[in-house]
């Protein structure tokens, strides 16, 4: 499963820079998009919206404040799920996705991957 970490960061203080190394480990192949050029696990992060086929999952590590400019974006890549980590909760894009198909789950990464519930 191919998932796009948004919000991906080289700070190892970061949540984002730890889902990146555990999704890496889990066997998950790895879209780490930021806002500063950098490393994560060994991948490039991208700082502009690459087209990427066959995205999974999308795991949002960006406030609700800073998502609106990123809708139309995460949408376009027709994820089956969009998973919004502890403080990115927002019910407007959860409503947009929902009618779009898109599963939407406020949960943790980290947890679901070492609890084994990422992949369900």
């Amino acid at each position: 499963m191919k998932t796009l970490v948004l919000g991906a960061t080289d700070n190892p203080d970061r949540y984002a820079y730890r889902a990146v190394h555990q999704l890496k480990r889990h066997g998950h192949e790895v879209v780490p998009v930021g806002i500063r050029k950098g490393q994560v696990a060994g991948i490039d992060i991208h700082t502009d919206r690459p087209a990427e086929p066959d995205i999974d999952t999308v795991t949002l590590y960006v406030g609700p404040q800073n998502q609106p400019g990123w809708y139309d974006y995460i949408l376009g890549l027709k994820p089956r799920r969009i998973i919004f980590n502890p403080g990115t909760e927002n019910p407007e894009l959860e409503q947009k996705a929902q009618a779009q198909g898109i599963l939407t789950e406020e949960a943790c990464t980290l947890v679901m991957l070492s609890v084994g519930q990422y992949e369900v």
